[in-house]
């Protein structure tokens, strides 16, 4: 693939067929592991709700949780229930289908653009991306399947602040971690897109801050990982195409059981999302 084309891939796995006003259908991109990407299917749940709003609102709130790993060669089904339009708010529930089984049980509420209170917690200070290493660039260079894969496939760009976890734990026991994340393409205005490439993007990152905690990284014999639940809150527009700065942390793991979060700030400093994902994660017992 060429630097454009993983983009352009997901903006078609993006574009879903509208079967009936509630119905929509969306494909896979392929995976390693065989299971369909968890970021993936939550983007679609999002913009078919986000479909069925009346004009001019956008979502502010999404709550998913996955319930079973989806297949990649079969068509999801997203059935929305609309569960209500108020005077400013819109609440949508989506369960995502594959067959008669439920992969993913989400809801969404999108609001009208109001004044109100205006306040946030400043971006803590952070290099330049421009700076920094890419993700793409540094794991192109190494001579195994699944850099290659995740190179050839990678529709955003990512730079970790400090190290990654692709080539080697932290060692440093801290679950405090930085990244820059932005698409390797170019989207138009439509802010429902850029919220749902927004959710697409930091399911891959959302657990890295436990795993850093644990002195674990990707290449970790016998890691099993898997997002359990999802929820997100976007405070401010914001461009899926332009530098974001996830700052992340874990404020606990136990029982299998892994909680990341993150503050999500553009460029500028303006604070435009924030989020929760709760995930497995299993090592082999070496005792």
């Amino acid at each position: 693939m060429t630097d454009a084309a993983p983009f352009t891939a997901l903006r078609d796995v993006l574009a879903l067929e509208q079967v009936d006003e509630n119905t929509f259908v969306g494909q896979s991109l392929p995976q390693l592991n065989g299971r369909v990407y968890g970021g993936q299917v939550l983007a679609q749940a999002l913009l078919a709700a986000g479909a069925t709003n009346p004009a001019g609102r956008q979502p502010h709130s999404l709550h998913g949780y996955f319930l079973r790993p989806g297949a990649l060669d079969i068509p999801i089904r997203l059935e929305v229930e609309r569960l209500r339009d108020g005077r400013s708010f819109s609440a949508r529930r989506v369960h995502a289908f594959q067959g008669d089984k439920a992969i993913l049980s989400m809801i969404t509420s999108a609001q009208e653009d109001q004044p109100g209170i205006d306040q946030q917690q400043p971006m803590p200070a952070a290099p330049d991306p421009e700076t920094l290493e890419s993700a793409v660039a540094k794991l192109s260079t190494i001579e195994h399947p699944v850099a290659k894969f995740w190179t050839s496939t990678a529709a955003f760009d990512v730079r970790h602040v400090g190290s990654s976890l692709y080539l080697g734990p932290d060692r440093n026991g801290d679950d405090r971690q930085m990244v820059w994340l932005r698409a390797r393409g170019t989207l138009g205005d439509d802010q429902l897109m850029h919220r749902a490439m927004m959710i697409y993007a930091c399911d891959q990152l959302m657990l890295e801050p436990v795993m850093r905690r644990a002195d674990l990284d990707w290449g970790t014999r016998g890691l099993s990982i898997a997002s359990l639940d999802h929820a997100m809150w976007w405070h401010r527009d914001a461009r899926a195409d332009e530098w974001l700065l996830y700052v992340q942390s874990s404020p606990s793991a136990q029982g299998g059981r892994g909680l990341g979060s993150a503050r999500v700030f553009a460029q500028d400093g303006t604070l435009v999302a924030s989020i929760a994902q709760e995930g497995m994660i299993r090592v082999p017992d070496e005792s």
